[in-house]
């Protein structure tokens, strides 16, 4: 057969099929006229250095497996050559394995240093219960996102009777915020940079922005002010001690309220969503004018744009 349906044959390139001819690992004979003729040697030959190719043994070393083969074995490492070719192949990567893991620990020590520097937050300890790197996404517990329209309810509801742990001073009674404007955007999880947030986190709709959302709102919190916001608040489940390092780290210019047992959500139904175990909310933003929900944001779509959109609002009022 001509070199084109070797190749295809044996699923490797024309190119791969000369190489390996340049190298001596097989001789295809010659025709009278010249060109090369490959039999089905040759391409169980190609086969099993494409297979070894995968497992990381470049062609160069695969000699040992195709001189087994020549032999008369039945499989290319039946021979004990091949086995300790293998034996040599582990070891390397044994030793790869051990390099990049220092080189990681490094990474990594050298990642909180940095992370951390500006933080009264201490770092997460390896001993700590579940971190957010070693749980796995649960895509069985997902609840589809609702509708834009199912939280129009909310317009004109008072605020309930609640005192949210704030990363201020103390509790913050939402229902007793004063007069004026409050902007109060809850949010799912915002991530840590050396922790690694759930697997599949992007794929989840309206989960990613987090943190880019709350960039926003610090880059136009004098703006909202000046339309109107008398007060703004983020919101999420996370406790305030994990909250503040968020505060602390990206220099926000307003607290963080915390609401881990989801009272707000269970007085005003307000959209949650499960991943990774955990019980989260999703992204929406409440205008309170006077302890009375003025305007619901739902669903928030474009995070990092968010307090744009909040600021254009507040302007036409």
């Amino acid at each position: 057969m001509r070199i084109g349906e070797a190749a295809k044959r044996a699923g490797v390139s024309p190119k791969a099929v000369r190489r390996y001819e340049q190298l001596g690992l097989i001789t295809p004979r010659r025709r009278p006229n010249g060109y090369r003729d490959f039999g089905e040697d040759d391409v169980r030959v190609v086969r099993e250095l494409r297979s070894l190719r995968e497992l990381g043994i470049v062609a160069e070393r695969s000699r040992p497996f195709v001189e087994c083969l020549a032999s008369g074995a039945v499989e290319s490492d039946d021979c004990p050559s091949s086995l300790a070719e293998y034996a040599a192949a582990i070891d390397e990567l044994t030793v790869r394995i051990t390099e990049l893991t220092d080189r990681r620990s490094a990474l990594v020590k050298r990642l909180r240093e940095a992370a951390y520097r500006n933080s009264s937050a201490p770092p997460a300890q390896a001993s700590s219960s579940r971190t957010i790197s070693e749980i796995a996404c649960e895509e069985s517990r997902r609840e589809p996102e609702p509708g834009p329209d199912t939280l129009g309810y909310l317009a004109g509801r008072r605020l309930p009777g609640l005192a949210l742990p704030a990363t201020s001073a103390g509790p913050v009674r939402i229902d007793t915020l004063g007069g004026g404007r409050t902007v109060l955007y809850l949010y799912p999880l915002t991530g840590r940079p050396d922790q690694d947030l759930p697997t599949g986190w992007k794929t989840i709709p309206g989960a990613s922005g987090c943190t880019p959302e709350a960039c926003g709102f610090r880059d136009h919190h004098q703006q909202l002010v000046d339309a109107g916001a008398d007060r703004v608040f983020g919101l999420s489940s996370q406790d305030s001690n994990y909250q503040r390092e968020l505060v602390e780290r990206l220099r926000l210019p307003f607290s963080m309220l915390s609401d881990s047992g989801f009272t707000l959500a269970s007085a005003l139904g307000l959209p949650t969503f499960e991943v990774a175990g955990m019980r989260l909310y999703r992204r929406l933003t409440l205008v309170v004018s006077d302890q009375v929900i003025e305007h619901v944001f739902y669903p928030v779509s474009e995070p990092e744009r968010h307090a744009e959109q909040v600021l254009a609002w507040l302007s036409g009022r």
